[in-house]
């Protein structure tokens, strides 16, 4: 009798293990596919992405560890993952590209463990094809075959015009086609990713799978960039905000709750993924961070910055408010 009460707890408490574990991002929504304007799941229904974005791995690597990816999967909820690998600034990718792996490698591998979305973006403000088509060639080959991956190929475009960004497109998306027929590829457009409208008036052709970025500050980005969005939208064009925050465009400055709000409404109905920027302990409004901050994450509210305390609320309550229709 007393093994029998014995082995029914045990079965019972294995029973609640299991009630207990949670659908990852990726067991939910797999494959993700683009169909016309919106990202969308397996099974080609719309969904959104949430997230956050490490900042610049040459000046925060030490938030590039896997305990900090599960940290904001687990208790800041958010769906995907950003790893800024730095093209620019001192100790960057071309500069010191062993460096530079090491710090991507782990958060891509504890992203595609724990079944978040992860983004390896080229986080350059210059136009580098050659350097591009290599790295995203060696990505796509080695983490190509997992859902997970989602390839943002040139982080903010400043100088460029559109038309030397679709070759520079072109020539990066082909590299990532030859080993990566299906994942998300994100393209830059012209000015900070703030010209859509380019993008709507000569969008790529003959391409699946791709979305164009915008990146707005909010208290810079008002209402004509919603307009230049929802416009290019209504044109057939897919936008995924891959970098946002509610400051001014310089990154410091004053947090203005009313126009994140407007955005965040904006985003949400829309149906446009969005992911904050960032992720590290500089002294500036768009750093979450402090940096008494362990780099592994258990970051109390004590060591959580305003703009950090928003950006958890966000990634929490409103994936809960779109749940229920609100």
């Amino acid at each position: 009798m007393k093994k029998t009460i014995i082995a029914i707890v045990m079965a019972m408490m294995t029973i609640a293990s299991f009630a207990k574990k949670e659908t990852s991002p990726v067991e939910q929504w797999g494959q993700l596919k683009v169909v016309g304007t919106q990202l969308c799941d397996k099974n080609g229904n719309p969904m959104t992405l949430r997230g956050a974005s490490l900042g610049w791995h040459n000046l925060w690597p030490r938030f590039y560890n896997a305990k900090a990816v599960k940290w904001l999967a687990d208790d800041w909820n958010a769906k995907v993952v950003r790893a800024a690998m730095g093209i620019m600034i001192e100790d960057n990718y071309l500069e010191n590209p062993s460096f530079a792996l090491d710090c991507m490698e782990p958060v891509i591998k504890q992203a595609i463990k724990q079944g978040t979305y992860v983004i390896i973006d080229w986080h350059s403000h210059k136009l580098l094809t050659r350097d591009a088509v290599k790295f995203f060639g060696k990505m796509a080959k080695k983490y190509g075959h997992h859902p997970n991956v989602i390839y943002e190929i040139y982080n903010e475009p400043v100088e460029d015009s559109w038309t030397d960004l679709k070759e520079y497109a072109k020539a990066v998306i082909d590299e990532i086609r030859k080993y990566d027929p299906d994942n998300i590829v994100l393209v830059g457009c012209p000015h900070w990713d703030q010209d859509i409208h380019l993008v709507a008036e000569s969008p790529l052709e003959g391409y699946d799978n791709i979305m164009y970025t915008v990146h707005f500050y909010a208290a810079t980005h008002k209402q004509w960039l919603r307009d230049r969005i929802a416009d290019a939208m209504q044109k057939g064009i897919p936008v995924f905000v891959s970098e946002c925050a509610s400051m001014d465009a310089s990154g410091d400055g004053k947090i203005d709750k009313t126009e994140w709000q407007s955005w965040i409404d904006f985003m949400e109905a829309k149906k446009i993924s969005w992911v904050c920027w960032s992720v590290s302990d500089k002294n500036e409004t768009c750093s979450m961070l402090l940096p008494r901050a362990k780099a592994t994450g258990g970051w109390t509210k004590d060591l959580i910055k305003p703009w950090g305390k928003m950006v958890k609320e966000s990634l929490i309550n409103v994936p809960l408010k779109a749940a229920e229709g609100k």
